[in-house]
């Protein structure tokens, strides 16, 4: 018997021992998504016109390999990009690697000034730069892919809340607030710094700088991944093409990280939180003085990165941690405009002076209230819940209310959580429906907001639904 007990335990070792052991590999690169000049620059309501590039375009892309299963994260430097293009992009990557589209999250950074993919207010998309986007993401991705090697992984969240304010604001009574469709709200979105009428936020913010990183093995820095729930700083030249706050944060952690000189080149990616109703003025005031060009981007990368090295110091990277991706199609129904409205929109646009261009808000909604009423009465959107670690990611195709990223952190049973906002596709903002009661500029149809009132909560439950799915 003890020698039956002996030989039981020596072979459970050797078998033990043969085991191989688990090696976590990343990789990252990047790819220039800059478009030609002349191209449709896109984020305002009038359509903008490239005419200079002050800094290039990127779709920065980080690869992971637990052994076991992959995830590619990457960030375009776009204002949004719609499902087309995600979609091509990942089709192409499945072509040439064998990697399913659902290991892959896509997203948008939101910046304000790059060129147009998704045809938002009177930017029209550039069906040619389109297809160069698709396959420059795709590039980047195969790239990064190209580049895995035995790496280790950890994560971190800071806190800086001074980059973020809630741009909706309750006025004090008696204030008018009329909404271009011929009522009144109870909100005002950038209402003004220090102006006297003001009374409260309308929602919270989320402070947290949440970042993934990785290292080799011999801890030189391969990529950092954050997270920060700031919608974007804006302040270009006029007409020229820039990736905002967002490029300015990868090339401070670059510094920060000593990184500049890294082969492979070392890769940060600023990712857009739950951001829809945050930015980075602070509007009881006192008012700033204003900066020069490009100067406010770097003021709040500078800050924000500051936050993320401090961060990343504290981080003790693992050997190796678990990947584990889910997502879900889910349909939403889109606001219509009713026969009412629609009389009203047109008889606005027969009486604009600068036809075709809109200008005023009542005209350029009209517009939006016409082209509204071609679209389908539902659409169909992709949501993810992605593992890193013990990290929860969820993915999501709008414009995300901070409220709907607080809940959703709140709820993770993977702790540290955070929402990338504008990822997979664009289906405008998500306000939650208490917001949706209030009004205000994200609520307002448009090609920028149209999903149903309820959306968010099928949203919000479909993604519980998948991280039930992630384990703890």
């Amino acid at each position: 018997m003890f020698t039956l007990v002996v030989f039981a335990l020596l072979a459970a070792a050797i078998a033990h021992a043969a085991e191989p052991a688990r090696v976590f590999r990343a990789g990252a690169a990047t790819s220039v998504i800059t478009p030609k000049l002349g191209t449709s620059i896109n984020g305002n309501m009038q359509d903008g016109t490239a005419r200079h590039v002050h800094d290039e375009l990127n779709a920065r892309c980080l690869a992971l390999d637990d052994g076991t299963n992959k995830l590619v994260l990457v960030v375009a430097d776009a204002c949004m990009i719609p499902r087309e293009v995600f979609d091509e992009a990942k089709r192409l990557v499945t072509i040439e690697t064998g990697l399913p589209a659902a290991r892959m999250v896509m997203s948008a950074t939101h910046t304000h000034s790059a060129g147009t993919s998704a045809s938002v207010f009177q930017s029209e998309a550039d069906m040619e730069y389109r297809a160069f986007l698709a396959v420059r993401i795709a590039d980047g991705v195969r790239r990064a892919l190209n580049t895995l090697a035995p790496a280790r992984i950890g994560w971190a969240v800071g806190r800086e809340p001074t980059q973020v304010h809630n741009r909706r604001w309750f006025m004090k009574p008696g204030t008018k607030l009329p909404n271009p469709f011929g009522g009144e709200d109870k909100v005002k979105m950038n209402p003004g710094v220090a102006n006297p009428a003001l009374l409260e936020p309308a929602g919270p913010t989320d402070p947290d700088v949440s970042i993934i990183s990785v290292v080799s093995t011999n801890g030189r820095p391969i990529a950092v991944f954050a997270n920060y729930s700031l919608h974007y700083v804006g302040g270009t030249t006029g007409g020229a093409i820039s990736a905002d706050y967002f490029g300015y944060f990868c090339e401070r952690m670059k510094e920060l990280l000593g990184a500049r000189d890294s082969d492979p080149p070392f890769v940060a990616l600023m990712s857009n939180g739950a951001s829809a109703n945050i930015n980075n003025i602070n509007w009881p005031g006192p008012a700033a003085e204003r900066k020069p060009p490009y100067e406010q981007m770097k003021f709040v990368a500078n800050i924000v990165a500051a936050e993320a090295y401090k961060a990343w110091l504290t981080i003790k990277h693992a050997d190796w941690a678990p990947l584990k991706s889910v997502e879900k199609e889910i349909t939403l129904g889109v606001r219509k405009p009713t026969q009412e409205e629609l009389v009203r929109a047109k008889e606005i646009m027969s009486r604009a002076k600068t036809l075709p261009r809109m200008v005023t808000p009542e005209e350029i909604y009209a517009r939006e209230t016409v082209q509204m009423d071609a679209y389908p009465p539902e659409v169909k959107c992709i949501v993810q819940a992605h593992r890193i670690g013990d990290v929860g990611v969820f993915a999501i195709p709008c414009e995300v209310f901070v409220e709907i990223g607080l809940e959703l952190k709140q709820r993770s049973a993977l702790k540290p959580a955070f929402t990338i906002s504008l990822a997979n596709g664009y289906n405008g903002y998500l306000p939650t429906p208490e917001h949706h009661a209030l009004g205000g500029y994200e609520t307002w149809r448009a090609k920028s907001s149209y999903v149903e009132v309820d959306a968010s909560k099928k949203v919000v439950t479909a993604l519980m639904e998948l991280a039930a799915q992630l384990g703890e």
